[in-house]
């Protein structure tokens, strides 16, 4: 459980320049628009495509949740919660381009720093199409309020709320 004034950060990641790459961006900018988000003290970031300049946002939360386009090897537009040591896991065992500062490379400048948070969570969503294009398709669109409202859930409960 965290204090109900401590920060949550929700981290938004993808490229906006490649279709479903881009759904965690687009549901961490539908959260900012809900009223729930502020308040749960939701701090809703568009991470982008990543690096190094996040680890300052990223030390400063008190609890953490990463919203990103994920291989689940499932539907698309899936989604999947990974918590705590699951998300630690997850970050170890998936694959991913090797020229690319990933999740995983922030984490472990986070545990050098000590300051990973012990509340931290991955919601994971399976995409369908990665091609150059600034629209979700419609599966993956779909799943954007479903893990908005996810993340609001995770949110309770670590507030205690649920």
């Amino acid at each position: 459980m965290i204090a109900s004034d401590a920060p949550i950060l929700v981290l938004g990641l993808g490229n906006t320049l490649l279709k479903d790459e881009a759904v965690g961006v687009r549901v961490a900018e539908y959260l900012a628009a809900l009223p729930a988000a502020e308040t749960l003290g939701l701090r809703c970031l568009d991470g982008g495509t990543m690096g190094l300049t996040l680890l300052v946002e990223m030390e400063d939360a008190a609890a953490l949740i990463v919203v990103d386009s994920a291989h689940l090897v499932a539907k698309p537009g899936t989604v999947q919660l990974f918590e705590g040591a699951e998300m630690d896991h997850f970050l170890r065992t998936r694959s991913r381009n090797a020229h690319d500062i990933g999740l995983d490379d922030l984490m472990d400048a986070l545990r050098l720093r000590q300051a990973v948070p012990e509340l931290r969570a991955l919601l994971g969503i399976q995409p369908e199409d990665m091609r150059v294009g600034e629209e979700l398709t419609g599966k993956v669109a779909d799943a954007v309020p479903k893990a908005a409202e996810m993340v609001l859930g995770l949110a309770r409960r670590w507030r205690a709320l649920e």
